[in-house]
């Protein structure tokens, strides 16, 4: 259905990225960007910063609003669930959970195996490679298995190259090997077999080494059996740097290797002071993203890294940068905005 919408849809693309009014198409329902998207088997997410929802109602409307997934920012990481060994403290997980489920949304869980936010305890000095294989096994069994059923996909495997196609140098890769990324899947899939399960990466938008090294892996699991079922594509852009031109061709050809794909951490930052032509350079970049997604049979989702700049991580890594989001620090939408829900109602005609 997706593919025979491709001729109109691309004709009139560019028209909508980052140059039309809020009102240049007709409304879906109520307005918002998880009513315009419905019918074009992609649901729009967001990640949520679970302080912010607890203590900011616009916020927690906006959320409940806007976006038909969810996804944690931090409180599903392994830091947070399991600060003691063997201690676990599920309490913000579960509430972003139930707020979920509450408002008719889907959770992406994030994430299960990753170099960065481990519990200070986890050390390569402390354990021997026999009983971090065993640590492994037991967090990702624990994890999932907590939440089994409530999760819809998992990134299971998050950042394991390196830009130029290299494994990344990480704990799991030095105390067990490559081996270690199918296994966390297996145990993932062991856990929670109706999950989906997700690579995930950034710098890997276009046809690059790094996304060369995915569809490597990505085939080699799949020839294995390994019960890999997407691919997930962060989308951190930046102004400063030109925009890829090959993530079309990219999602496609996973898109052909029988795995979902899904943008998972869309943001577009920009060097400060924001102006005029930069919010709408901006808009161009979170529609060329959108617009590969919805183009390909088996993209299935395209999440924001935060919808506003009031919680945006960006100004606290990238010193003199920011406005990185489709709405402002008052909650109100810029062009980003408008060109992610007309985009989504025009793959819908």
């Amino acid at each position: 259905m997706r593919l025979g919408r491709i001729a109109a849809f691309l004709a009139v693309s560019l028209a909508v990225a980052g140059s039309a009014p809020a009102d240049a198409h007709p409304r879906s329902d109520d307005g918002s960007l998880r009513a315009a998207a419905r019918g074009t088997g992609v649901r729009i997410g967001t990640a949520v910063d679970m302080s912010a929802l607890a203590a900011d109602a616009p916020y927690r409307e906006a959320v409940a609003r806007e976006f038909d997934t969810v996804t944690p920012e931090n409180v599903m990481k392994w830091e947070a669930v399991e600060p003691q060994p063997g201690v676990y403290d599920w309490a913000a997980a579960d509430q972003l959970v139930d707020f979920a489920r509450k408002n008719g949304q889907l959770v992406r869980g994030h994430t299960l195996v990753w170099h960065s936010q481990n519990p200070a305890w986890l050390t390569e000095s402390a354990y021997t490679p026999a009983q971090l294989r065993t640590l492994l096994r037991k967090h990702i069994l624990d994890e999932v298995g907590h939440f089994k059923g409530r999760i819809w996909a998992w990134d299971v495997a998050n950042e394991v190259f390196n830009d130029d196609g290299t494994p990344r140098d990480t704990i799991w890769l030095r105390a067990l090997g490559p081996g270690y990324i199918a296994d966390a899947f297996r145990w993932a899939h062991q856990a929670d077999p109706k999950a989906l399960l997700f690579l995930n990466d950034y710098n890997n938008e276009g046809v690059n080494p790094k996304s060369d090294a995915y569809f490597a892996l990505t085939r080699q699991l799949l020839a294995q059996g390994v019960p890999v079922q997407g691919y997930g594509i962060q989308g951190h852009l930046a102004l400063q740097y030109d925009f890829p031109d090959s993530v079309l061709d990219n999602v496609r050809r996973f898109d052909k290797l029988g795995v979902r794909t899904a943008f998972t951490e869309v943001d577009v930052r920009m060097l400060l002071p924001a102006d005029t032509a930069k919010v709408r350079a901006q808009a161009e970049g979170f529609g060329l993203l959108l617009r590969a997604c919805l183009l390909v049979k088996h993209c299935v989702s395209y999440t924001v890294w935060g919808f506003t700049d009031k919680y945006s991580w960006v100004p606290g890594v990238f010193d003199g940068e920011g406005s990185a989001t489709p709405f402002d620090e008052n909650l109100r939408p810029k062009p980003a905005y408008a060109t992610l829900r007309d985009t989504l109602l025009l793959a819908r005609r």
